[in-house]
């Protein structure tokens, strides 16, 4: 909603509109709603208050007493645990090719209403061919089919020297499959890969005319070459995981009738209702299917056939016709599997009569299949989406940025070092499993995550000196190895030791652990993003933990001592403020250790560091009074209620209701009515949530964000290059960056801007971030009130996180051209609590010396209202 006193205008379009978050982003826009998601707590195991002092470089949450007060450990990256499934997590965390595409419908009208735009003549045509024309033919061809396909192209054609003989003949037999069988694997490919599949609920009758022929090709067992590449080891597992290497036969799909053998492999087939059934009959109770499962496999380890409960097969009454069945000579072993030693085989058959037949994709050749695609996307991580995104963009009438297409060929110099980046990622997500995803790791958790640490460290150290001496001088010195050494194995191996430097801290081992963050600091290739986390880990060690393990030599004295690591952490802290890795969102809390040490020791007021000049100011707190309606759920008739169930009342929204009394008296959100105070007083404004700062930022660094920098734009329909939203795109054009930091500072905000909408606005160019509908007098007008060098600083923690940053930032955006005045205002009702970015935005604001309000609603009435 625009705030405008006077008389409607262009820019009123926007009114009552919410300007969304973009999908790269991240944000959620409940997260100012709802109650943050508490942080997981961990048992005590010789754990000290200052191991817990660490910073999550993620989520930018510096952390304080509150975390140590309730013994918890603030999450990092995004990595931290979440209870969603597969699909959620896909949505909720997109691939970086996916964050740099433009956002197209990927649903399964888009799919079908683009392959409907199939080519009026029945001509063979090649893939390209289809995707120039944009034309699929339902039962010949499909976009999932190409997708994949183009992908497996792209890679053996710049990048076949990573597969050895076995998988070139494996992608020999996958050309030769006929286009069905090709589409049965690639939608079961964009599904759960790991489960099985009911073949009768598979339901992809439209493109594949016999089901049952196309499933046998894929059973069908194939022969593959011997393999002359050298046997691998890597460090932290010794052999790859069981199944996934491929052996000289192999299929694309497994058949249950030859792999199932567990009852807990079956009952995973089975959906709830069937479950019941099968519990009944094995007298086994839970209130979930999660508790079914556990109930029926716990039964089935524990009882031993009929014999365990007494009985005989001669006191049942079916013994003559089994017998009559069997046979006097039959093996009892081979009847229906009651009388076993457990009655495993007899609920896989009755669960496998019921499913029926069920395939799974082969893990070997899926595998083979996830390097492909790791190699296509630069990316450890895609969805249906990522496969469709790249073609639906390609196809889509838009406009996008000029910028050099260049896509590395060396991504990988051989395949041992491609083996070794995914040995990597599994041994990492080893430690998240432990540490993140499965709630307190406890003590034998966290010894297994040291001796992980313990393995890789050596071949970290190796790998560091060889990025250092070799790549450093002639790759990443002419800019091009910043993004790709993301996919070194030492970028995987750099986290890890972060991880086993916090386990170090929990076992209270500081000597080792203030090694090991000096290691990491030395360096400057890896996980910059971290680095303000070390610096401040590392100063708190020196101050409170050295002094006692490795005291200064020749001196005995215990103050003395303290004293001289005190300075030590002194100069550590002004090590990290003079970095210039390390991120602005880190120098409040070093600049306020720095004064508490000064104090400590004694420093003369003359020589103690002055910071008075960037203090962060809390937000002034406001209050609007308004009228509040409160709805009052009835419940519906159709639900049942008795007295041991009474009716249940409908789930209340957080988000409050009120009257918007300037504009009628209708209902309105709690930002709306705050608007109207702000209205009152002669300000403009949008509710935009940082949709004015991200169009900001990409009017101001347009021509950065599209800055020719190898591998960055590895197709020509990306809105942003793809290290925008990692840790290499501030120092890949660090020069560019702070002279146009500079500019803005200076005032030159209002003649960029120009240029750019000049250029670029009638074409509606895909820029990420940007929104168009944003009049242009607004946006002169926004940078003429702003202060340069708040603008630029603003700019500034963009360009070090986009991705992280771009959520948090206050709700309004208000500014006053007659006072020359900006104003941000996080408006905050009865149900909300401030997010950690969200007070990190308010501490940088602030900080840049622009005026930001907490505004708290307060309801001078409450109407009651039943629906």
């Amino acid at each position: 909603m625009v705030l405008n006193p006077q008389k409607s205008s262009a820019h009123n379009v926007l009114v009552g509109k919410r300007i969304p978050h973009p999908a790269s982003t991240k944000f959620n826009e409940n997260d100012s709603l709802s109650p943050a998601k508490r942080l997981k707590t961990h048992e005590s195991t010789e754990i000290d208050d200052f191991s817990r002092d660490v910073l999550d470089e993620e989520v930018g949450v510096l952390t304080t007493k509150r975390y140590r007060e309730r013994g918890e450990i603030p999450d990092s990256e995004e990595e931290a645990g979440s209870d969603d499934d597969d699909d959620n997590l896909a949505k909720s965390q997109p691939t970086e090719l996916e964050s740099a595409l433009p956002p197209v419908k990927t649903d399964k009208e888009a799919i079908q209403e683009y392959e409907a735009m199939r080519a009026a003549d029945s001509n063979p045509e090649t893939l390209n061919s289809r995707l120039d024309k944009r034309s699929w033919s339902k039962g010949k061809s499909s976009i999932y089919v190409d997708a994949f396909n183009l992908a497996l192209e792209t890679v053996l054609e710049d990048e076949g020297h990573l597969f050895d003989e076995k998988e070139s003949e494996l992608f020999n037999q996958w050309r030769s499959l006929k286009y069905e069988a090709q589409y049965l694997y690639v939608r079961l490919f964009l599904r759960k890969t790991a489960t099985w599949h009911r073949i009768s609920k598979l339901g992809y009758y439209g493109d594949i005319s016999n089901l049952s022929a196309v499933v046998d090709i894929l059973q069908s067992t194939r022969s593959l070459p011997e393999s002359t590449a050298p046997a691998q080891v890597n460090p932290g597992e010794l052999n790859p995981p069981e199944g996934t290497e491929l052996e000289s036969k192999f299929t694309f799909v497994d058949s249950s009738k030859d792999t199932i053998s567990t009852l807990e492999e079956a009952s995973s087939l089975l959906n709830l209702e069937e479950l019941k059934g099968i519990a009944k009959e094995a007298k086994v109770q839970g209130k979930n299917k999660f508790e079914l499962l556990r109930a029926l496999r716990n039964m089935s380890r524990r009882q031993s056939g009929l014999g365990w409960v007494g009985l005989k097969r001669s006191d049942s009454e079916q013994t003559n016709v089994s017998e009559s069945v069997r046979g006097e000579d039959t093996p009892e072993s081979e009847d229906d599997g009651i009388s076993n030693n457990n009655r495993d085989k007899h609920f896989v058959k009755k669960i496998m009569v019921s499913t029926g037949p069920c395939i799974r994709l082969s893990s070997a050749t899926l595998k083979l299949f996830e390097r492909v695609h790791l190699v296509f996307y630069r990316s450890t991580e895609w969805t249906e989406k990522s496969l469709t995104t790249i073609i639906l963009s390609r196809i889509s009438r838009r406009n996008f940025p000029g910028y050099i297409v260049s896509r590395s060929a060396n991504i990988f110099t051989s395949r041992s070092d491609l083996l070794e980046f995914e040995a990597a990622l599994r041994t990492q997500f080893r430690v998240d499993n432990i540490l993140e995803m499965n709630g307190n790791p406890g003590r034998e958790g966290l010894e297994k995550v040291l001796g992980i640490f313990e393995q890789i460290y050596p071949r970290w150290k190796i790998l560091l000196k060889e990025e250092q001496q070799r790549k450093e001088d002639l790759v990443y010195e002419s800019g091009e190895g910043a993004y790709l050494r993301r996919f070194s194995p030492a970028w995987v191996y750099t986290r890890i030791v972060h991880k086993g430097a916090y386990v170090l801290g929990r076992f209270k081992m500081h000597e080792r652990e203030h090694e090991t963050l000096s290691e990491l600091l030395k360096q400057h290739l890896f996980h910059a993003a971290r680095r303000g986390a070390w610096y401040q880990r590392k100063a708190l060690l020196e101050e409170h933990y050295m002094s006692a393990i490795s005291p200064p030599p020749g001196v005995s004295d215990t103050e003395q001592q303290k004293r001289y690591w005190r300075r030590i952490s002194l100069q550590t802290c002004e090590e990290g403020l003079q970095d210039n890795d390390c991120h602005t969102i880190y120098h409040y809390d070093l600049q306020k250790r720095i004064k508490k040490i000064e104090k400590n020791i004694k420093i003369p007021k003359r020589e103690q560091h002055d910071f008075d000049h960037v203090l962060l100011a809390k937000p002034i707190e406001v209050t609007v009074e308004g009228i509040q309606i409160k709805k009052n759920y009835l419940p519906t008739l159709k639900r049942r209620t008795s007295a041991q169930h009474p009716p249940e009342e409908k789930q209340r929204s957080t988000k409050t209701i009120w009257v918007d009394e300037a504009e009628g008296g209708g209902e309105c959100s709690v930002e709306a009515m705050c608007l109207s105070h702000y209205r009152s007083q002669g300000f403009k404004g949008y509710h935009a949530e940082g949709g004015i700062i991200r169009t900001l930022f990409a009017y101001l660094f347009y021509d950065i964000l599209f800055l020719y920098i190898p591998n960055v734009f590895q197709t020509a329909y990306q809105t942003c290059p793809l290290d925008l939203h990692t840790d290499a795109f501030f120092p890949s054009r660090a020069s560019e960056i702070n002279h146009r930091l500079i500019e803005i500072a200076n005032g030159d905000a209002a003649s960029i801007i120009r240029t750019v909408h000049t250029r670029e606005h009638e074409k509606g160019t895909c820029i990420i971030g940007l929104i168009w509908d944003f009049e242009l007098s607004d946006l002169l007008e926004i940078v003429e009130c702003f202060d340069g060098a708040a603008l630029a600083t603003m700019c500034k923690v963009m360009a070090e996180e986009y991705r992280v940053r771009g959520g948090g930032i206050p709700d309004l955006f208000l500014w006053d051209k007659g006072r020359g005045e900006v104003r941000f205002v996080e408006v905050k009702s009865e149900n909300d609590r401030l997010s950690d970015t969200q007070r990190l935005w308010i501490h940088v604001l602030t900080g840049a010396g622009v005026r930001v309000e907490l505004c708290n609603a307060v309801a001078r009435e409450v109407r009651v209202v039943d629906v």
